[in-house]
């Protein structure tokens, strides 16, 4: 039965859409990790738990199958804060995720430079007057 089981899994992972701006944080790849970790010895793998993997396996189903979204259709194609599906993608980008890390260095340098410089003398310069 567990052979079952691993090849569904397999197959669900097959299916499951890859994000390639997300390298590292997709959640396809997440999944292929876990199920991989999960079925280490493959159609052997002995599960300690079968109604619990059955159920799992149910789930991700269900949201790779998108029954949630065609049972509850959404109003408008956009989120709380009025980005759209493609600009929220575009913010969650590996691209993205660089150029924030970046401004956060030149963020954390401008802060470093700004209360760590003394004058020439070695003496502290007056803070500037209000």
């Amino acid at each position: 039965m567990s052979a079952t089981r691993y090849r569904r899994f397999l197959k669900l992972c097959e299916e499951w859409p890859r994000d390639e701006t997300k390298k590292g944080r997709d959640l396809g790849m997440f999944l292929r990790q876990r199920v991989a970790a999960a079925f280490r010895e493959g159609e052997d793998t002995q599960i300690a738990d079968p109604e619990k993997c059955d159920q799992m396996y149910e789930s991700l189903a269900r949201i790779n199958g998108n029954v949630y979204r065609q049972r509850f259709p959404r109003a408008q194609d956009t989120s709380f804060t009025g980005i759209t599906k493609e600009e929220c993608r575009m913010l969650l980008s590996e691209n993205m995720q660089q150029s924030m890390d970046e401004e956060k260095k030149g963020l954390w340098k401008t802060l470093i430079n700004r209360f760590s410089s003394k004058s020439p003398e070695g003496v502290p310069e007056k803070a500037p007057e209000k």
